[in-house]
């Protein structure tokens, strides 16, 4: 694995300013303790019951673990790439809203999206996600770009490594 002070050293100068420790060549995570840890963030204690941590942020590949208490919804969020919906824990149900249709997910179910489909996130119990986000290679990610705001890459105050 690659000590920090090495992603530090490597990633300096690039365009990823925010969390760069995040953009290192090789990741492994415990999901379990991941979601142990966001049991214990503030957002998890707040009334919209949901909290989420970035895990790898690349320039045009992230990956966000997402955790909700049952009966939450994240609302509408749609993004200009490629996605993937990996239930880790608990069952979720996707709704579709330009197609028409819901799909559920329960532990290891997968749902990958193209680009701009428009998604709401149910969850039925507690339940954990991954969401992987795959931007076409000419597309800028930068921090500062606005275009990755509207990306509404899911959002509870702990997106933080």
């Amino acid at each position: 694995m690659t000590l920090k002070s090495e992603v530090l050293d490597r990633v300096s100068g690039s365009h990823l300013s925010r969390l760069p420790e995040l953009a290192i060549s090789i990741s492994q995570f415990d999901l379990q303790e991941e979601i142990r840890l966001l049991r214990n963030e503030e957002s998890w204690q707040r009334e919209t019951g949901r909290s989420s941590k970035t895990l790898v942020k690349q320039q045009d590949f992230r990956i966000v673990l997402v955790l909700m208490k049952a009966g939450t919804r994240l609302t509408e969020h749609r993004a200009n790439a490629r996605i993937s919906i990996h239930a880790v824990l608990g069952r979720i149900r996707v709704h579709l809203r330009d197609v028409g249709k819901m799909v559920e997910l329960s532990v290891a179910g997968l749902l990958a999206l193209d680009f701009s489909i428009p998604y709401d996130v149910e969850a039925l119990e507690e339940s954990a996600f991954l969401l992987t986000i795959s931007w076409p290679e000419d597309y800028l990610t930068g921090d500062d770009d606005p275009a990755l705001a509207s990306s509404q890459v899911p959002s509870s105050g702990s997106t933080k490594r």
